[in-house]
């Protein structure tokens, strides 16, 4: 699996994922900080990534959209650093790791989660 790392979330998130042999780049290193949500998520669909962040307009644009991707994976805590939510990630995107390669939104929190397949109806 690809992730990419959304601008609102620290590039040190990209470790915890290379950490567990998934491939992930952090937005800062492919596109313009100021680029769009709707830019994020076309680049990410074209390149085959998962977009991990921490921002919610991004699964409102796959709900209005009716998109098929990309898969998203979306952060709803305070304190979203990986020393604190890492391992928590890491469990989720292993229980979910099928509808992510297929197209999911999974939603994420400091006790649980929640997955929507894709397209949103």
């Amino acid at each position: 699996m690809k992730f990419l790392v959304d601008m609102n979330l620290s590039p040190s998130w990209v470790e915890v994922f290379t950490k567990e042999g998934w491939e992930a780049v952090h937005w800062s290193a492919v596109g313009q900080a100021a680029a769009t949500d709707q830019v994020i998520m076309d680049w990410a669909r074209e390149n085959g990534h998962i977009v991990y962040t921490h921002d919610l307009d991004h699964g409102t644009i796959l709900a209005l959209t009716k998109a098929v991707g990309p898969s998203l994976i979306q952060v709803r805590t305070q304190d979203v650093m990986p020393e604190t939510l890492g391992r928590r990630l890491v469990e989720v995107v292993r229980k979910y790791e099928s509808l992510l390669e297929t197209g999911a939104l999974v939603t994420v929190d400091e006790t649980k989660s929640r997955v929507r397949v894709l397209p949103i109806k």
